[in-house]
């Protein structure tokens, strides 16, 4: 292409590990730089290099994040014993998503990409449903202790002052068992209400937020709490002008809404409801390679990124020089919303136009026929072609040209 789409504004460019590093330089390669004068800040986030710099190199993205406002990231290792042993690594590093979760204090939203032919198991979904999980705190800071029979447990606060308030949990007189400690923080929960509020207007999608709060009197009851005052203090106004609503009810009922639903929402959950209900919606909906993953911060910045892992299995096939068949759309769908979302931001409206016909490639290549293995086993079209990771890419890119 003679004259290529300028970028005034670098992205921040985070790229991983194993297949879908892989597939990250193919897609740069084959349809991103034949177009765009694309400017990144690049960071390897690779584990071998996360290892060389004591993981300096995450937090080192996540500050430039910061700075620049929209990032892309390609899925990464987190390490558990086995990848320690293979890499020979340092020590078993954190995930570098937990890692630029906190310092950007965002929600993770992931929706699922629709495409004719790829049915949801519940056939009344005819639109996305974009899951907003909570990324902090509750079960996933927990503090957890077995408790020996004859013991008594309680629940102790002391103050600035050393004042004591003390609540018995359980008299564990007849019976050993166990106990749990839970915690979350009004600023998490308000940073997490804000970057749900924000994403909304962005989207200009109906808010669902969902609690037991009528179990829960204090601990749910204050996340219920803190939604509708920041919602009435800050919010109220901007949604009636945008035409779509804030809706808040019992986890339950939501669950029952939820399955009634023909989707376009987004539903807001705490830490582990969100945990549980994205990997839901993204299986009901068809494959998990299928959803797209934004982490969204209170003040405005943005991180896309695959909702999938490394594709190890397809890795080492690759490594041994076979073919593989992997699905990249939703690294593609990182790339184009990170690009929208920087065209957006700097008024280039040539930048959003492409990051939609890209989009829009990508789709009919799968609804024509054309597409990987594991979407081949779930479509439900008459006549399908499976190709290889490359040749996908490479049907998209034909399409594309055909558009732009």
């Amino acid at each position: 292409m003679a004259n290529k789409i300028p970028m005034t504004t670098p992205l921040v460019e985070m790229d991983g590990d194993e297949m879908t590093r892989i597939i990250w330089k193919m897609i740069k390669d084959i349809l991103l730089t034949p177009y765009i004068d694309l400017k990144t800040e690049y960071y390897d986030l690779g584990l071998k290099h996360r290892d060389e710099t004591n993981d300096q190199v995450t937090v080192d993205s996540a500050n430039a994040t910061k700075k620049y406002g929209v990032a892309v990231k390609c899925a990464t290792i987190t390490p558990n014993a086995a990848r320690v042993e293979e890499y020979n690594l340092k020590e078993m590093w954190k995930s570098p998503n937990g890692t630029i979760r906190a310092m950007l204090d965002g929600t993770v939203f992931r929706t699922p990409i629709l495409v004719k032919g790829i049915t949801p198991f519940i056939p009344t979904w005819t639109k996305p449903i974009t899951i907003a999980r909570h990324a902090y705190g509750d079960v996933y800071r927990n503090v957890e202790m077995q408790v020996p029979a004859g013991s008594k447990a309680e629940l102790v606060v002391t103050d600035a002052d050393g004042k004591e308030t003390r609540a018995t949990i359980h008299d564990f007189q007849t019976s050993s068992g166990i106990i749990q400690g839970v915690h979350n923080l009004d600023k998490s929960i308000g940073s997490f209400a804000r970057s749900c509020f924000n994403y909304a207007l962005d989207e200009k999608k109906d808010l669902w937020f969902a609690t037991k709060d009528t179990i829960s009197k204090q601990y749910d009851h204050r996340f219920k709490d803190i939604f509708q005052e920041i919602f009435d203090a800050e919010y109220k106004e901007k949604f009636d002008a945008a035409g779509i609503e804030y809706f808040y009810t019992l986890i339950d009922d939501a669950v029952a809404r939820v399955i009634r639903s023909e989707g376009g929402y987004i539903w807001a959950c705490k830490n582990y409801d969100g945990d549980v209900m994205s990997d839901m919606v993204a299986t009901a909906y068809g494959s998990l390679a299928m959803m797209t993953s934004v982490l969204v911060s209170p003040d405005g910045v943005y991180e896309y990124e695959a909702a999938h892992g490394t594709v190890q299995r397809h890795y080492y096939k690759h490594l041994k020089g076979e073919k593989t068949s992997t699905n990249s759309m939703a690294t593609l769908f990182a790339w184009t919303g990170a690009l929208r979302k920087r065209g957006e931001l700097d008024g280039n409206s040539a930048l959003m136009d492409f990051a939609d016909k890209l989009e829009r490639a990508s789709i009919q290549t799968i609804e024509e026929g054309v597409m990987t293995g594991d979407l081949a086993s779930l479509s439900k079209l008459p006549n399908k072609t499976t190709v290889d990771t490359e040749t996908f890419l490479k049907e998209i890119d034909k399409r594309l040209v055909a558009m732009l």
